[in-house]
């Protein structure tokens, strides 16, 4: 058995790019239509035929699904040409299908990789989830404090005061007290409909998107996604696993997990270099949409590799 050929990051991010951007180009045609599941498979469809023209040796570890529920991009299938350097991949082809279909701000098509067996094998269940930006200490906050803690904390470690801190929550009912909570300490608070891998990622450039923290509960695996961004980045995350019932933790199960109340750290949802790729579909606070006009179609891709901690932004025109 032969080794498996180095990951170059460098060599893989502009093909990686291409990903995330066919499955932006793809699902451009439903913006607004109110389609979410035809905008998804587009996107799938062509994120797909993208990674399939990679020289990796591909698995896919955060896709649309258990094999059962996805016909492709599920977890375990195999993606690239087989040959190349073993690779995880995590992706969301769509995040933000609601967003996409109701031509709402901040949906983006979003993959990262890094070497095989770096990626948390994240089961599709909530994870709590608590961010920071960059340049902050080790601990700054942390999932154990309460969520006005949190708020005095940071604004602590900013030197400023509450009402000064802005955090990024996901409007869902189960986060009604954590809302009221974080209000009632004078913060400001950003909500958003769907989209926290993009929430999280607000996080890392504070002085553009004006939002310091991000806290509450969505998916595990956009937890990865999330925090495969801020290695890229910089930036904290700290995430633990939520399980409803026997059949979400038989999930974890599977997946290998068997500490269910661990809290993991951003180097331990991803404990390698990473590159990562997310292309705009609708503007947003971090990416500028899809620009549709005649005879063209225009995007924006946010490429970026945590061994360097280089972050392009690249903007790609093309005839339609």
């Amino acid at each position: 058995m032969h080794d498996s050929p180095t990951f170059h990051d460098r060599l893989l991010s502009l093909g990686l790019a291409r990903v995330s951007e066919a499955a932006a180009l793809a699902s451009a045609e439903w913006i607004g239509r109110g389609d979410e599941k035809a905008a998804d498979q587009a996107a799938v469809n062509a994120m797909r035929n993208q990674l399939n023209m990679l020289e990796i040796a591909g698995v896919v570890v955060i896709g649309e699904g258990e094999r059962d529920e996805a016909p492709m991009l599920f977890i375990g299938e195999e993606v690239g040409t087989g040959d190349g350097p073993a690779v995880d991949i995590a992706l969301d082809p769509l995040e933000g299908t609601t967003l996409t279909a109701k031509d709402m701000p901040n949906a983006l098509t979003v993959i990262a990789m890094a070497p095989r067996g770096t990626l948390l094998h994240a089961p599709d269940v909530y994870m709590d989830k608590l961010a920071i930006g960059p340049d902050y200490a080790p601990d700054t906050v942390t999932l154990e404090m309460s969520p006005a803690e949190r708020v005095a904390a940071l604004a602590a470690a900013k030197g400023c005061d509450a009402k000064d801190i802005t955090v990024c929550i996901l409007e869902r009912p189960r986060h009604e007290e954590l809302i009221a909570e974080v209000r009632s300490t004078g913060a400001a608070i950003r909500l958003i409909t769907d989209g926290d891998v993009a929430g999280v990622i607000h996080c890392a450039e504070p002085e553009i998107t004006g939002i310091d923290m991000y806290m509450g509960s969505g998916g595990a695996p956009e937890g990865v996604l999330a925090a495969a961004a801020l290695k890229c980045m910089g930036g904290q995350i700290y995430g633990r696993l939520q399980f409803r019932n026997d059949d979400e933790r038989g999930r974890a199960a599977k997946a290998g997990i068997t500490d269910l109340d661990r809290v993991y750290t951003r180097d331990e949802l991803v404990t390698a270099d990473v590159i990562f790729s997310a292309t705009g579909v609708t503007s947003g606070s971090i990416l500028q949409g899809i620009v549709r006009e005649p005879g063209w179609v225009t995007t924006e891709t946010l490429l970026m590799r945590s061994k360097t901690g280089s972050v392009r932004r690249m903007s790609y025109r093309t005839p339609v």
